[in-house]
């Protein structure tokens, strides 16, 4: 985990930015280490910095605070202070006040090991700030490169046919050493990259004990990764979200920006392959799928899904952001289901009738009545009519209502259907007309809310509604004509 006293920006090396021929900067002072880094520049002229330093910063001072004749103590008590605080290195600017570097506080930097810098009279502070700034920048770019880079190339790796010991071997070379994965007894089920000695795999099989779910109380709560450094080599364990008790472990020779999330990368698409893909839901939704490709009926395939009956969910985000792959599989978790889907601004979701459908925060949300896979169709519509009220109203969740007994169930459904088709037969190939005047009846005749659910302009629902009058030959401010025609709507 990273060092919460470390400010959290790219360190940029020392040595870089004394490299930089603009700045004219030069060490005077402290060890000449080419794994010092600086994280932020900070200028005080405080006696003591030390309160207002967070650690890794360089440090600049043009000595305002120094007093007319301070020796070798005062410095000794300024550098140390500085060291205490975790500062990278002190930057003293030669001008205004100082003519040179004091030999005393050369002197202590020396004795203490902190990088002193000199900074010319023609360089400014606010200049070396911006210098660091620009090399940070350029680390930042670099290191999502790589990221992204390495992204890409584990999503490859899960693909291929033998998805695990391809994403442990892209893992492995992308952050220079070893990466094993840890079965739910503690074995290693698969690794790759260069085998570290016995005192490293030993260490490593003991760090991934520490974040491996102990399936005992509840209240035994394990992190969620750990990390250790053993003979010069970073450790660290992340346990896969499936919750069975896998668990990645990886050593690497050093610890690069980005290497944390190129690891997380791993770690969840390990949790997708040792998860869901070898559990009995898992499996039968393969089954299901590969039979429907195949010609099978929905009717089945269903019990492979584990229910009879289901309900199908539409959501729609709140606001304006059409939802991605990844905010689809949030709200399908949300709602217990993994059986999403994205169709344009919608996402699509069955859920078993079993299962409780309740609100999701950032959501819309329209239900369908519960239906068997035959009526699954029927239930989608059911779904997007119940989501088109719901963002109209305003409401976060509406369900379809299915009533056991209504007054058209007692019409025999042949006659009903009949009875349908000819009355909206004028308008039948008109599909926007009849979604529109089915909206509008829906929500009592209102012109805003009617525009709002189908996404069009209140003038464009009265054209359509005006159109369907005429069409129809019927007065649709007569109740007893809508009401009609609503029963007919309901049969379609």
């Amino acid at each position: 985990m990273p060092d919460p006293t470390v400010p959290p920006t790219p360190p940029v090396p020392l040595d870089a930015l004394l490299a930089r021929a603009d700045l004219g900067l030069r060490r005077i002072a402290g060890p000449a280490d080419p794994a010092a880094v600086v994280h932020w520049a900070h200028t005080s002229e405080m006696a003591d910095p030390y309160p207002y330093l967070l650690g890794g910063e360089l440090l600049l001072s043009a000595g305002v605070h120094v007093p007319d004749g301070a020796g070798a103590g005062y410095f000794d008590a300024y550098v140390s202070r500085i060291v205490a605080a975790g500062g990278a290195a002190l930057g003293f600017g030669v001008a205004p006040v100082h003519d040179t570097v004091p030999g005393a506080l050369v002197e202590a930097c020396e004795m203490h090991g902190l990088p002193l810098v000199e900074v010319p009279p023609r360089t400014t502070f606010s200049a070396v700030a911006r210098a660091l700034w620009q090399l940070m920048a350029q680390a930042r770019t670099a290191e999502l490169r790589r990221v992204t880079e390495a992204q890409q190339s584990l999503a490859t790796a899960a693909a291929r046919p033998d998805p695990v010991p391809s994403v442990l071997q892209q893992l492995a070379r992308r952050l220079g050493g070893r990466a094993v994965l840890y079965g739910p007894e503690g074995t290693r089920l698969a690794g790759a990259g260069p085998e570290p000695g016995e005192e490293v795999r030993t260490a490593l099989a003991k760090l991934a004990e520490v974040v491996r779910p102990s399936g005992q109380e509840p209240s035994d709560v394990r992190p969620s990764s750990a990390s250790d450094t053993v003979a010069g080599t970073r450790l660290v364990a992340h346990a896969l979200g499936n919750g069975e008790g896998f668990v990645l472990g990886t050593a690497a020779p050093q610890r690069d920006a980005g290497d944390h999330t190129i690891a997380s990368v791993a770690a969840v698409l390990l949790s997708l392959l040792t998860g869901e893909r070898h559990s009995g839901s898992g499996a039968g939704r393969s089954f299901a799928l590969v039979r429907l490709l195949l010609g099978a009926a929905p009717a089945e395939v269903a019990p492979l899904l584990g229910g009879d009956r289901w309900r199908v969910v539409h959501g729609r985000p709140d606001g304006r952001a059409a939802p991605d792959p990844v905010a689809a599989s949030a709200l399908g978790a949300a709602l217990g289901s993994s059986l999403v889907d994205v169709a344009g601004e919608v996402v699509r979701v069955l859920v078993p009738d079993g299962r409780a459908v309740d609100r999701v925060p950032g959501w819309t949300l329209g239900v369908s009545a519960a239906a068997a896979p035959r009526d699954w169709p029927v239930a989608d519509s059911q779904a997007a009519r119940a989501l088109a009220r719901a963002r109209a109203t305003r409401t976060p969740l509406l369900r379809h209502g299915d009533r056991p007994t209504a007054l058209t169930d007692l019409v025999p459904p042949g006659e009903a259907d009949a009875h349908a088709r000819t009355l909206l037969a004028p308008i039948a190939q008109a599909p926007a007309l009849v979604d529109t005047l089915r909206t509008w009846l829906s929500l009592h005749g209102s012109w805003d809310r009617t525009a709002v659910a189908l996404d069009v302009h209140r003038n464009t629902v009265r054209q359509r509604i005006t159109r369907c009058a005429t069409l129809l030959d019927a007065d649709l401010d007569d109740p007893d004509v809508r009401m009609e025609l609503w029963f007919a709507l309901r049969r379609t």
